[in-house]
């Protein structure tokens, strides 16, 4: 989900090719977008993180800012049908924090659902659910005023320094 990474106008006009080309930009840029898993040569999962300043969550208003630490947001992690219930979001997030580490992130935030044991509409799962950041070791920071998918999203954390 690169929308919270493209400017909602840019993210409005790009289509087809010029998308693709976009994307494929960032890719090569130092910090890429993202992290990857894979099985084997087949991609099978995503975790997109980047510093906060360079995504919408900058100027968010539904998801506050703790302080003023230059924190890495980690917004949308999404597993390939097919390969769903293999524990795969739960390398993803580590991977993506590792990513973060590597690049001098001194914290990471996440933004992820905060729906207890009610199940999630897997089309809006992207934003993750809290225990799987809590198996990570991120905690609760915050409550915002965003929802998705009928369920409170919650501001989570976790200290890199």
């Amino acid at each position: 989900m690169l929308s919270y990474r493209i400017p909602s106008k840019l993210n409005n006009e790009l289509r087809g090719p010029a998308r693709g080309e976009y994307v494929a930009g960032l890719c090569r840029a130092e910090s890429a977008p993202g992290v990857l898993a894979y099985d084997g040569d087949t991609p099978v999962g995503w975790a997109a993180i980047a510093p906060r300043s360079e995504t919408s969550f900058a100027t968010n208003r539904k998801i506050p800012h703790l302080d003023e630490l230059p924190v890495w947001s980690l917004w949308c992690v999404r597993v390939r049908p097919g390969h769903r219930k293999l524990g795969i979001s739960h390398a993803l997030i580590p991977g993506a924090v590792e990513f973060a580490r590597e690049h001098g992130a001194p914290a990471v935030e996440a933004y992820p659902l905060d729906n207890g044991d009610a199940k999630v509409d897997l089309t809006m799962a992207y934003a993750g659910i809290r225990k799987n950041f809590e198996r990570a070791g991120f905690t609760k920071a915050a409550d915002t005023t965003s929802v998705l998918a009928g369920h409170p999203r919650i501001l989570m954390r976790l200290d890199l320094r």
